[in-house]
Order: structure tokens, then C-alpha cells, then sequence
């Protein structure tokens, strides 16, 4: 099968521009929860501040990949599993999916803090892009601990180039990693090296860094799921003014730290589904708390008005290899199984997510 440099019509930047220049809002949120029947479900909003063309493709087994550096061709690599996921324009790398050893892996907007390696002739053979990364781990790794082995021994270096899909300058992201029994990392791309930490909850947003959201964790311990009782204060009974009072103090706002701990708060306080499919649609209600509507969070450069929104809301079912999708102009959910497809196949195939909303009439069902 003929090598595919997928990076295609890049064009390399200097590190130096890294976090230069333009920079759209951004508010991508992910989490995962546990079912009753030992199914690991985790899903994201996709936001950001200019628009994202994508298509939900299945990459086979067998296929070849070239990663794209500074220097040129950089890092290959033969899937050994088969994925299924988005990718950004005619790209042919998944930059959120999931394998067929339900490994999932996906990438988040991380502004301020990420920096890649300097690609130098020494290390351009395992040097690839932040896009191809994540296409690296689906295809090479069945668990989390083989993916943490894999860069601890220096296996991979992420080379700062252009994005295909993104506005023209380095984009800044971390990384993080699920796999089928629920265990998670977070991998950050700090000075120059790429930093793992342990994710025990499963949630991530964006900037700053991981341990810093795991440190403002502890501000929200006094946070629960259950209704305070009345209380006697100065003699009189005060009664809390309704349900959720046990929340009172969760923030509200749009920000990485805030929607950090609402994720936080709602994947540890959602009562178990019994199913992953019971599971699927839990995690799609918990990432409904941070869908964006276009305006309400916005930048203005040069006089621009760029406005963050959820344009894409995404679901992977590790236990049954199910991928499901919304669109912010198409809320009815679509869903890839992966088991449904020839797995040693020839080519990538692929799918465009958009498409328009349809609206049910039900009134000849009334009686």
C-alpha cells in the first residue's frame, strides 16, 4: 500500500510563532463515566472561534502514514488497529476517535502553555505533527499503559508545524487518552517535552495545565449532588429555596477552569446507567451543559468578531465501538460502528459531517 504523506500542502512555521498572532476563543470539553455493565464511555465538545470542516472516516488496518516536521518527512508507521474518528478537511489523520481495541484519544486547544520539540535531523525519524499524534496512538496501542511506555522511551517527538483545517500559525494542543477499561491520561507538550499526567476523573478542558485544574479541584469539595437540609439559624428554620442547593457555588462561565469543574462535578454525580447505550445518551446530557450558542463567547481581532461555538458534540463507546456525532446545525445523533466494516480494507472512507436538521411531525399522531 503506497505511503501517504497525509499532511499534504502544509506549510512548515517557525516555532517562534507558536502563540503568535491569531488566536479564536476556544472551549472544547471532554469526560467519561463508568456503566453498570463495565462500559467506559467518553465524549467532548468540539468548539472554536472560526469554522472547522470535518468528516467522520474509518481508517483501516495496514494503512501507512508518513508524520510531516519542519524538515519534511518525519515519523512512519503502519496502523496496526483499525480507527474510526474526525478528521479536519481532506486530512487522511484522526484528531478525535477511537480504535478498534477501544483505545480513544483526542486533542484539545491548549493556548499559552503548549511547546513542541525543535526538529532537528537527530530526531526528524520519530518527529510528527500535533494532528498526526493522535493518529499515531489509535493506530499503534491497544491500552493506556502501552501508550505511556511508548513515550517515556522517547518513542515520538511532535514537530511544530501547521494544522490543516486551522487558521495558518502553530496550534497549541494537549492530549488525552482513554482506553475500554476506563483508565485515562493526559499528555501536555511542555518546554519542549511531552509531560504524562495520571487523569483519575477523566475530564479535560484547556489551558493552563492539567495539574493546575486537578489543584483547583480542591476550591470545590464542599460541591454536592444532594439537597442540604434546613438548618436553625438565630432561632428561625432556613430552608434551602429548591433542589440543587448542594451545587450552590459551581461556576457557570464558559472558561477552561470553570467548565473543568462542572464536568467534573456532573460525570462523579450521574447515577450509573444500567447500559453503554443508556451510557451514550448520559454522556451526550452532560456535555449538553456546555453546548455554546454563536455569540454568547466571543473575541474580536482586527475588528473581527470571532464567536465560540459547540460545533460538533462527540460520543465513543470503547465497550461496543459505536462513534457518535451531533452537529450545531444537525442535533439529531448519528452513530459509526466500527465492527460493521471490513477492517483490513484498502482505503480510508469517509463521510462529511454536514448536514441539515430534520424536524419530526407528530401531529397525525395525536388522538
Amino acid at each position: 500500500m503506497k505511503i501517504k504523506q497525509h499532511a499534504k500542502g502544509l506549510v512548515t512555521a517557525a516555532a517562534a510563532i507558536m502563540l503568535l498572532g491569531f488566536s479564536p476563543a476556544d472551549a472544547c470539553t471532554g469526560c467519561q463515566i463508568k456503566t453498570k455493565d463495565n462500559a467506559a464511555i467518553n465524549g467532548r465538545t468540539v468548539e472554536f472561534g472560526v469554522f472547522l470542516d470535518t468528516s467522520v472516516v474509518v481508517v483501516p488496518r495496514g494503512y501507512k502514514f508518513t508524520g510531516t516536521t519542519t524538515l519534511g518527512p518525519g515519523k512512519q508507521w503502519t496502523s496496526k488497529y483499525a480507527s474510526v474518528g474526525m478528521i479536519l478537511v481532506d486530512n487522511e489523520v484522526i484528531v478525535d476517535g477511537m480504535n478498534e481495541k477501544g483505545l480513544a484519544t483526542a486533542s484539545f486547544y491548549f493556548p499559552g502553555y503548549a511547546k513542541y520539540s525543535v526538529t532537528t535531523k537527530k530526531n526528524q525519524k520519530i518527529s510528527l505533527s500535533s494532528s498526526d499524534f493522535t493518529q499515531w496512538i489509535l493506530s499503534r496501542f491497544a491500552t493506556v499503559d502501552e501508550v505511556k511506555k511508548a513515550i517515556e522511551n522517547n518513542e515520538v517527538a511532535i514537530s511544530p508545524v501547521l494544522t490543516p483545517g486551522f487558521p495558518p500559525q502553530v496550534q497549541p494542543f494537549h492530549f488525552i487518552v482513554y482506553d475500554r477499561t476506563g483508565k485515562s491520561i493526559v499528555i501536555e507538550p511542555l518546554n519542549g517535552k511531552l509531560k504524562i499526567y495520571d487523569n483519575p476523573i477523566g475530564v479535560i478542558t484547556n489551558s493552563p495545565t492539567f495539574d493546575w485544574h486537578m489543584t483547583n479541584l480542591r476550591n470545590y469539595a464542599n460541591l454536592l449532588a444532594h439537597t442540604p437540609k434546613e438548618v436553625k439559624l438565630f432561632g428561625m428554620t432556613i430552608k434551602p429555596l429548591g433542589q440543587g442547593a448542594g451545587m450552590l457555588g459551581l461556576p457557570g462561565d464558559f472558561t477552561p477552569p470553570s467548565r473543568f469543574i462542572r464536568a467534573a462535578a456532573f460525570a462523579a454525580t450521574t447515577i450509573p446507567a444500567k447500559t453503554a447505550e443508556e451510557g451514550v445518551m448520559q454522556v451526550f446530557h452532560i456535555l449538553n451543559n456546555f453546548d455554546i450558542p454563536v455569540g454568547a463567547a466571543r473575541t474580536i481581532e482586527d475588528g473581527k468578531i470571532f464567536s465560540d461555538y459547540t460545533m460538533l458534540t462527540l460520543v465513543r463507546d470503547t465497550k461496543n465501538l459505536r462513534f457518535y456525532y451531533k452537529t450545531y446545525d444537525d442535533q439529531s445523533i448519528k452513530v459509526v460502528d466500527l465492527k460493521k466494516f471490513n477492517l483490513d480494507g484498502k482505503k480510508i472512507l469517509r463521510l462529511h459531517t454536514k448536514s441539515d436538521q430534520r424536524f419530526i411531525d407528530v401531529s397525525k399522531k395525536l388522538k
